[in-house]
């Protein structure tokens, strides 16, 4: 299992230096001003109702489900029950994609308020967004293929097609001069992107081939069975990107740059969550529901613990990182072109109040799992709205004293409060069988955290005194530098704190 994680993971991190590219451009071109935040409006927007209706909730549905059929009843009956899903869910898309292509102003309206001031602002949001939201109902289709495939326990296209998003928009922004704006441009990407994404994954499902074709919608038992998990899971779902909507309504009425600051903060604060806590979900989801529905609660439950073990311990340093050196990270990957000094203090100090948040956000896709595997997106739900409540609450009382680090704040306390929910649910209803070398890797790994902080904040200024003849690529040379620095002390106290043979039993684990 450990195997599959660094698959997916090493493939996300792919996909994460591509896009940290991607990124840099969109800096130098777009900045941090009204194109940038008219953009990043009309990336979002698709991105929320993706994240509601098709990778947050349906995976949450869909995989055990089909993972469960397929073991219980075969693969015919497993590719009838991925048919009927994929035309439902295909003709609610394009109803969808009607609906918000009519009314784009009046969402854009509701979604982004404070640019209603701002006329050139608001319309070229509305642009942007009539092309974008078309990406919707393409990712839609590479997520129906991605849960079969992950289900198969073929990892690898699903892990790789974000990849084709940051290479598309590259290519796209280095022809901008071909549009009306590099907005414009960008958008374009976008769109482009999910094309190319739809064509990659499902071509692998075609070759294992369980491609999900049109078939008429029958509510067999399957079918109904994946609603009754489906509607909870897009309840929960939902209530988690109604509090990064909230962002983008309230980041809309603050000063300009505060909606870019809050993009580029939680793109650097999204790759442990895409590397480490999304891949160990992704692969630990079908573990277990292969497991549970073989009826070996036992290995389920170690399945889940080792996989919370491994991402602890590759998310624990950026923890460290982004508490102590945000303002350095962003100065050396973003500050180019229109992206100025203030921007990175800006974006540095966003990074911060998204660090408080980091490690409930990476853990909390492996910890609901025991009940996404159980065909229960009831009980996750629960915990997801309480946490998004309290999100917002705090997003109301922090944004006027700290703009929007108090957005990025609040949005950590939420976290915070689904984890803590969720493993207390799971504590009620007798599924929290962590076992205690978890919980005692976690207290170690928390001291080699604390003592890679440590090393960080000492040697920061003595390596930037070294560096001071470098001049253009000084801040990357200091990051590069506290990089190396970083990983020796980190591993030293791992190796004094755990021995060999700690890693010694994950290599023997990523053979299961």
């Amino acid at each position: 299992m450990i195997e599959r994680i660094l698959t997916v993971g090493g493939l996300t991190l792919l996909s994460r230096v591509t896009g940290f590219v991607r990124d840099i451009i969109l800096a130098a071109i777009l900045g941090a001003g009204p194109m940038a935040d008219a953009f990043f409006v009309a990336l979002r927007l698709p991105n929320h109702f993706r994240a509601i209706f098709a990778e947050g909730a349906f995976n949450a549905a869909f995989v055990p489900a089909y993972a469960r059929i397929r073991e219980q009843g075969g693969a015919e009956r497993a590719g009838i029950f991925a048919d009927r899903v994929f035309t439902l869910l295909l003709a609610s898309q394009i109803v969808l994609l009607a609906v918000a292509l009519v009314f784009t102003p009046q969402v854009i309206g509701i979604l982004a308020p404070g640019f209603s001031s701002d006329p050139g602002r608001f319309t070229l949001a509305v642009e942007l967004t009539r092309i974008t939201f078309p990406y919707l109902l393409l990712i839609t289709l590479v997520t129906l293929y991605g849960g079969i495939l992950n289900a198969l326990h073929r990892f690898a296209a699903a892990a790789a097609a974000p990849v084709l998003l940051n290479l598309s928009i590259i290519v796209v922004l280095l022809l901008a001069w071909l549009f009306p704006t590099a907005g414009h441009a960008a958008a374009w990407g976008v769109l482009i992107s999910g094309i190319l994404q739809a064509l990659l994954v499902g071509g692998d499902t075609w070759r294992a081939g369980a491609l999900a074709m049109l078939r008429r919608p029958t509510l067999d038992a399957d079918v109904r069975s994946f609603f009754r998990a489906l509607g909870p899971a897009t309840v929960g779902s939902g209530g988690v990107q109604l509090a990064l909507f909230a962002d983008t309504i309230i980041a809309s009425f603050l000063p300009t740059g505060a909606i870019s600051a809050l993009y580029y903060a939680d793109r650097i604060n999204q790759l442990p969550i895409g590397v480490i806590g999304i891949a160990a979900g992704t692969v630990v989801l079908p573990e277990m529901a292969r497991r549970i529905a073989a009826g070996d609660e036992t290995g389920a439950a170690h399945a889940q613990s080792r996989a919370l073990e491994f991402a602890l311990f590759l998310s624990i340093p950026c923890v460290a990182a982004f508490f102590t050196i945000p303002d350095l990270i962003m100065r050396a990957l973003f500050m180019h072109g229109a992206f100025t000094a203030a921007d990175a203090v800006a974006a540095g100090n966003t990074l911060m109040a998204y660090a408080f948040g980091l490690l409930p956000f990476v853990m909390i896709r492996s910890t609901v799992a025991t009940f996404f595997a159980r065909g229960d997106t009831a009980t996750p739900v629960k915990a997801a709205l309480i946490a998004a409540a309290v999100n917002i609450a705090f997003k109301v009382i922090l944004m006027g004293p700290l703009a929007q680090v108090g957005l990025a704040l609040a949005t950590s306390i939420g976290a915070w409060i689904n984890l803590a929910l969720v493993m207390w649910f799971a504590q009620r209803a007798k599924l929290d069988r962590l076992d205690r070398r978890l919980r005692e890797s976690a207290l170690k790994l928390a001291l080699a955290g604390v003592a890679l902080g440590a090393a960080l904040w000492l040697c920061r200024a003595p390596l930037s005194n070294f560096a001071d003849g470098l001049h253009r690529f000084r801040e990357l040379s200091v990051l590069a530098m506290l990089g190396v620095v970083g990983l020796g002390v980190y591993g030293a106290v791992v190796l004094a704190f755990f021995g060999q043979s700690w890693i010694a039993a994950f290599r023997a684990r990523s053979r299961i």
